[in-house]
Formats: structure tokens, C-alpha cells, sequence
């Protein structure tokens, strides 16, 4: 690495994790990063729920009084699923011998893959419990599921996890923790392609191509999309995360993430029956 990159490198941002200080109680951006993306969510998915025109048949899939509900299952889903998962998938060595981390959310520590299991089984029991279809459920949670993912990201570069490789480029970070080099800011390229550009991709199909009025086609927009992108960005992170092939240039991630895209692009194939708005 050239010294003349290190001079250029981004030093990291003097971020007070916490956020507010009420006597005994922290809270924590890290926390509410992830509360703001859940409300934002939910918001937007009351939103789509409440524009018939948009669905088949111009009658939304239920009535927009159970969004609420709904997300209060998404909620769970996404928090205990995103914990196991991560307990599970990527340090199930140090939570063995440490158990009682496991309740430690607050230190960091959410694999999406697990929360998206969580989230699954959430929206198929909802769907189940108030006999409406389980697809158009998944698709209207799915159009909105980019945004958690844009303010999770954020809540990780907070939190200095899940840094990126040493770089030469002039926006690499000094990552408080990881020495004395740049890295790639690999957190904002996630919160960039992952949330908003997935957001936007799937947004336009909605509005663009009806595409909530084939029900299935917008869940599978989102997992073709989601683990393409995740395999993007997975070239630029640091080797921890090698967990399953110590060496070479597949991550831990990417093994978790191909199946899901090509999952997604052939129910995409499949489902696919655009219409103009």
C-alpha cells in the first residue's frame, strides 16, 4: 500500500455509540438505526397496502388495519431470526462458550440470512393465522424490507463491524480497532446497493410494471436482487468472515447467498407477467 493512499485515507468518524444517556438507560444508534428502518418499513408497507390499484384484481391482499399486526410479527421475526442467525451461521464456537452474549443485541451481531428465515416463518404464520395469501404477504414485506436493510448497514459502519478489506482507494476508512490502514467501507456499499438501490429497483416494478398484482414475483425480485448484490459486495471484506473456506476468495456469505439469487431469478422467470401501470 502506498503511503501517498494512506494520507488520503479517511479517518473514522467520531461516533458517540450512544445516542442518549437517560440515567441507568444508553440508547444506542445502533438501536435506533434498526427501530428507524422497522417504522419506515412499516409506514411504506401501510403505504402499498392501502393503493388497491397496484394489486391483482385492484383489491389490496388484506386490509390495510392488519399492517400493524403484521409488523409487529416482522418485528420478531426479524430480531430473533437475525440473532440466531448470526449465533448460529457465523460464531457458534464463541456464543457456546459465552451464552449469555447471545442476549447481548445491543453489541452488534444480526445475520441477515438468519433474519430473513425469521421474517419468512413471521409472515407465513400471519398469513396463515388470518387466512390471506402467503405470497402477496411476502411481496408487500419484501418491497419493504431494503430500507431495514440500508439503516442495518448504517448501524454496522456505527459500530465498526463488518469492515472491509485494506484498500488503495481515496475514500478508504481507518476503522477505529483494525489498525493503522485504510479498508473499504464495505457497510456503505451494502447500505448503497442493498437498501437503496434494491428499493429503487423494486419500486419500479410495482409502479412501473403492476408487479405486486403477480403475487410472488416481487419476493422473488428481492432475493435475486438482494443475494446478487450481497455477492458484490461480499469480494470486499475482510478474510474473518471466511468462515467455511479459510482461503480463497469465497466467503461465508456468498455460499449463503448464491443459492438464494438463483432461486430468486428463476421463480422470477417463472412469475414474471409484467403489466404497465
Amino acid at each position: 500500500m502506498s503511503p501517498f493512499a494512506s494520507l488520503l485515507a479517511i479517518p473514522f468518524p467520531a461516533i458517540d455509540p450512544v445516542a442518549l444517556q437517560l440515567g441507568p438507560i444508553s440508547i444506542r444508534w445502533y438501536g435506533l438505526a434498526y427501530v428507524a428502518g422497522l417504522l419506515l418499513g412499516w409506514l411504506y408497507l401501510k403505504q402499498l397496502v392501502s393503493t388497491p390499484r397496484l394489486w391483482r384484481d385492484e383489491k389490496e391482499p388484506f386490509a390495510p388495519t392488519l399492517v400493524d399486526d403484521l409488523f409487529l410479527w416482522v418485528a420478531v421475526g426479524v430480531i430473533v431470526g437475525g440473532r440466531l442467525g448470526h449465533v448460529l451461521l457465523y460464531e457458534p464456537g464463541y456464543y457456546l462458550s459465552n451464552p449469555l452474549q447471545i442476549l447481548y443485541v445491543w453489541q452488534g451481531g444480526m445475520a441477515f440470512h438468519g433474519g430473513m428465515l425469521g421474517t419468512i416463518l413471521a409472515m407465513w404464520l400471519f398469513a396463515r393465522r388470518h387466512r390471506i395469501p402467503a405470497l402477496s404477504v411476502m411481496d408487500a414485506v419484501s418491497a419493504a424490507v431494503p430500507i431495514g436493510l440500508f439503516f442495518g448497514r448504517i448501524a454496522n459502519f456505527i459500530n465498526a463491524e463488518i469492515v472491509g478489506t485494506q484498500t488503495n482507494v481515496p475514500w478508504g476508512i481507518i476503522f477505529p480497532g483494525w489498525g493503522d490502514v485504510p479498508r473499504h467501507p464495505v457497510q456503505l456499499y451494502e447500505a448503497a446497493l442493498e437498501g437503496l438501490l434494491l428499493f429503487l429497483i423494486l419500486r419500479y416494478l410495482i409502479y412501473r410494471y403492476r408487479a405486486l398484482a403477480s403475487p410472488g414475483v416481487i419476493g422473488a425480485a428481492f432475493l435475486a436482487g438482494y443475494g446478487g448484490f450481497r455477492i458484490i459486495c461480499e469480494f470486499f471484506k475482510y478474510d474473518e468472515y471466511r468462515t467455511i473456506v479459510s482461503e480463497g476468495w469465497l466467503t461465508t456469505g456468498m455460499i449463503y447467498s448464491i443459492p438464494m439469487a438463483l432461486f430468486g431469478v428463476v421463480a422470477f422467470i417463472v412469475l414474471w407477467r409484467p403489466k404497465t401501470a
